[in-house]
């Protein structure tokens, strides 16, 4: 994951710069949407299709929750951080600040720069989450998910995206990132979070081909395996070379795809399925 969760993309101001002017019209969230929402109906139409693990949960509540968590992440952000990744993309270039805004850098230059940039910083959050206590009470609700499928890349604590969202947008600021960079970083991500947590497995080879590049469902169910040393790696949510790069990248879990335990040692029973049992659980007992 890094922090992984489908950002809400809300409109950002009106900016008098004109390379920033065509993500301030009302279309850009629209059509945004109507690329997550495709890119959802897709992946849940080939794991129902072709599911590779069983279901352990209720499936209707299960969802339900999932499903529920990311409306109220998603108002959540809107009320409390409305500019969202875009906005402060514009908001840098307004006022001049960040790193693009300072030095002379062809479009090109940073518009690559600012992908890779951003992917690496939520390859970083995400390994902070599994490691900073106060993080993982958060984090852990992801993970608490006993069920692996599209549903579960909404399941996160209003508050860990509320900070995941502030944290993105300071990483924007500081870059000074093209909003269109940006924009395609978002919205990239979010169907990347939506693919990797697939209930469905890819044919051997073209997951092999495509983990040189890109994170599959077979790796990142890996991450979500019950085993710590499984869940404590392959952090990644689009790119694996992160993980190559730092040494958290896992080829292969203990045990099959379809047999391996999802979720956490300390909850493997209904709760998780819960909306208030998830909302709760960063502030229950260890």
């Amino acid at each position: 994951m890094a922090i992984t969760a489908i950002g809400p993309l809300v409109p950002p101001p009106v900016s008098s710069h004109m390379y920033d002017m065509e993500f301030t019209t009302s279309t850009m969230p629209l059509f945004a949407l109507c690329i997550i929402g495709t890119a959802f109906l897709l992946v849940l139409a080939v794991e129902l299709a072709v599911p590779v693990r069983g279901k352990i949960l209720p499936p209707a509540r299960r969802r339900l929750t999932n499903v529920s968590l990311f409306f109220i992440d998603t108002a959540a952000v809107r009320l409390i951080i409305p500019l969202a990744m875009v906005g402060a993309a514009v908001l840098a270039a307004e006022r001049g600040w960040g790193l693009f805004h300072s030095i002379e850098a062809p479009v090109w230059l940073a518009f690559a720069v600012t992908l890779l940039a951003l992917d690496l910083a939520l390859y970083v959050q995400h390994w902070a989450t599994h490691r900073i206590p106060l993080l993982w009470r958060l984090h852990r609700v992801h993970h608490s998910d006993r069920d692996f499928d599209v549903t579960t890349a909404a399941r996160f604590h209003p508050i860990e995206i509320l900070a995941s969202m502030a944290y993105k947008c300071a990483v924007v600021i500081a870059l000074g990132a093209p909003a269109l960079a940006v924009f395609v970083f978002e919205v990239g991500f979010a169907v990347a979070t939506l693919f990797t947590h697939a209930n469905f497995t890819l044919p051997p080879k073209l997951d092999h081909a495509l983990r040189t590049v890109m994170v599959t469902p077979d790796m990142h169910r890996i991450h979500h395996s019950a085993r710590v040393e499984e869940t404590n790696s392959n952090y990644g949510t689009a790119l694996t070379l992160w993980d190559r790069l730092f040494g958290t990248y896992r080829a292969r879990a203990h045990d099959p795809q379809d047999q391996m335990t999802i979720g956490l040692e300390e909850w493997q029973d209904e709760r998780p399925a819960r909306l208030g049992f998830a909302l709760m659980q960063p502030f229950g007992r260890d």
